[in-house]
């Protein structure tokens, strides 16, 4: 009778799951037809709402009737430029830039200065953009898997830690994963794992092993993380446990939700600590800043989500020129820049993405205004370098764990110029480091024009310089930085060179290629 009465509940959990989504997924899919209605009538709410805050008055927001008046009453605004009126909520300050109490701020993961950036959280911007992107991913994996028993099982959250603002006794700060699973609904948590008191540990050394041996005896569904501390919480399962795969440990796991950065360099990784390929993969774009996009289909492109209280514009990185949504085209690299419901005001977030269609406003993301080189006039993105090295650790049967490089000039300038320089860490070191070396140069020039045109003939760059190891320096780097978990991770590509010199410095004995 105890079966029989477990089996119905799970059937009615089902169906009623099944019932809600599917009322939800005509919502985003209305969303989508009316994107460009839809930001024009955010941008008038977050007018709306911030007319009679302190940014409010001091940009004369009540006088803004169209979107050309909002760029002309409202400047860019860089973090750095910005910060004087966060440093006012740290503070303690209300209403600010936003028509709401702020109390949390989320302590962003994204970079790995010394210096950490704050952005204010909200309690729209948790509800109508963070809680309801999240309701909309678990949609998307009900449309697609009709048969799901998501909800007979628990979600497994890979996050970070929190604590009381030092300037402020009645507000908080933590990695936005933290803020979130604090703000969850009881009943949301009750469907987490593991416990907070885990979840939250700031230690990420102790942190991952109490996670391992907490959740080796729940039944796990789901996983939501960043590939590169997802991939080491597995190892440490399974290190734990004995088992050969994650599919012993957690036969019913059917859903990873992935975000932060490209999880193409770990696909196969992933699928070989799983043990197959039957787990569904959503990518999400989410930040500190909010919730921007998901991939609603499989095999397809993330989707930008115009209906979370987040009105975009766009900057062509060649022209200059600012559009919002309803005037960007395809195959144009745009700076992304945000206006929020938790007062951020034309904000720079550093992200650079591209269109490759307009339908559905499928998008990738291209890199980071700051993480890329080009230091010879070679233009090479973060994507550039992910997918080649995608396809040269495969051709080379290794995975990829994490990379750096940054540019190498040369002091006689009567020849090449410089080099790229690459720190690659790798789960085994390939047969021929020189052939490993060389496929990474071929791949780059395939996949970057002006890459292959600065290398042509050896003349403006020299083949690169690459550095292949096994030990974990990446992870011995954010240990050092304190930066262990959470959505925190090393800057892939860079102009300057004081990152990759300082994991060079760490490196006990090199293994040159």
């Amino acid at each position: 009778m105890t079966i029989f009465y477990s089996f119905a509940f799970m059937g009615i959990v089902n169906a009623l799951g099944s019932w809600y989504f599917k009322g939800r997924q005509k919502g985003i899919e209305q969303s989508l037809r009316l994107a460009p209605q839809i930001q024009e009538s955010t941008l008038q709410k977050l007018v709306q709402e911030g007319e009679h805050t302190h940014f409010g008055k001091q940009y004369s927001l009540s006088e803004i009737r169209t979107y050309d008046d909002f760029k002309k009453h409202i400047p860019l605004f860089t973090y750095e430029e910005f910060f004087p009126f966060i440093n006012q909520m740290l503070q303690g300050e209300q209403y600010v830039s936003w028509s709401s109490p702020i109390n949390w701020f989320a302590k962003s993961s994204g970079t790995t200065n010394d210096k950490s950036k704050f952005i204010p959280i909200s309690y729209e911007n948790l509800e109508e953009c963070h809680f309801a992107a999240g309701k909309d991913v678990l949609c998307t994996h009900f449309m697609r898997n009709s048969n799901s028993r998501l909800f007979e099982g628990k979600g497994l959250l890979i996050g970070g830690s929190n604590q009381t603002n030092p300037l402020n006794q009645h507000s908080n700060y933590g990695d936005l994963s933290a803020v979130l699973m604090n703000e969850m609904p009881f009943w949301a948590n009750l469907a987490k794992t593991p416990d907070l008191s885990i979840a939250l540990l700031e230690n990420w050394d102790e942190k991952v092993i109490k996670m391992a041996e907490a959740t080796l005896k729940d039944k796990v569904t789901s996983i939501s993380g960043v590939p590169t501390w997802t991939l080491v919480l597995l190892r440490k399962i399974l290190e734990i446990s004995g088992e050969k795969d994650i599919r012993s440990v957690w036969p019913e796991l059917e859903l990873f939700i992935h975000g932060g950065i490209s999880f193409e360099p770990y696909r196969e990784a992933f699928y070989q600590l799983i043990g197959d390929q039957k787990v569904e993969l959503i990518e999400t774009y989410n930040a500190s800043e909010g919730f921007f996009g998901i991939q609603l289909k499989a095999n397809e492109p993330m989707t930008l989500m115009p209906q979370y209280g987040i009105f975009f514009e766009f900057k062509d990185l060649h022209t200059g020129e600012i559009h919002a949504l309803s005037s960007v085209e395809t195959n144009v690299n745009y700076e992304l820049i945000i206006t929020t419901n938790t007062g951020l005001w034309r904000y720079r977030i550093g992200d650079t993405i591209m269109f490759s269609d307009l339908d559905r406003y499928h998008f990738k993301i291209t890199g980071r205004t700051k993480h890329h080189i080009n230091a010879f006039g070679e233009e090479l993105m973060v994507h550039n370098a992910d997918e080649a090295l995608r396809q040269v650790c495969q051709k080379h049967g290794t995975t990829l764990v994490d990379y750096t490089a940054a540019p190498e000039w040369f002091s006689d300038l009567k020849g090449k110029i410089g080099r790229h320089e690459w720190i690659i860490c790798l789960t085994d070191l390939p047969e021929s480091q020189d052939e490993f070396t060389h496929d990474l140069d071929i791949s780059l020039q395939k996949l970057n024009s002006d890459y292959q045109a600065k290398r042509h003939g050896d003349i403006a760059m020299d083949k690169p310089k690459v550095l292949l190891t096994t030990d974990l320096v990446f992870e011995d780097w954010l240990r050092k930085k304190d930066k262990l978990g959470g959505q925190h991770k090393v800057p892939r590509l860079n102009n300057k060179r004081n990152i990759l010199e300082e994991i060079l410095s760490q490196i006990r004995v090199p293994q040159q290629g």
